[in-house]
């Protein structure tokens, strides 16, 4: 069964390619969804697969690229909505 997960990550997470690293991550991982800096210097994830693999996701999102600083994660999980067919950086 595909579960999804809405992730909000803050701390130094901009500017040190934890997007390209997130990608590298979920992709390893057969996620798909998608991943994206905002505006309040945080980095926000939808991501969707099979449960075990989302929590593996979010235990490498704690602590992301070596170059990033993680002060906070915050989790919610969600009812899929839309089917993504890859994981893609979102600009």
């Amino acid at each position: 069964m595909i579960s999804q997960v809405y992730l909000k990550i803050s701390g130094k997470v901009q500017g040190v390619f934890f997007r390209a690293h997130t990608q590298k991550a979920a992709q390893k991982l057969g996620l798909r969804g998608w991943v994206r800096n905002t505006e309040d210097d945080c980095v926000e994830i939808t991501a969707q697969g099979e449960k075990s693999a989302l929590e593996e996701f979010i235990e490498w999102c704690r602590k992301g690229p070596d170059s990033a600083n993680v002060e906070d994660i915050k989790t919610a999980w969600q009812n899929q909505t839309v089917e993504f067919q890859d994981f893609s950086i979102l600009y």
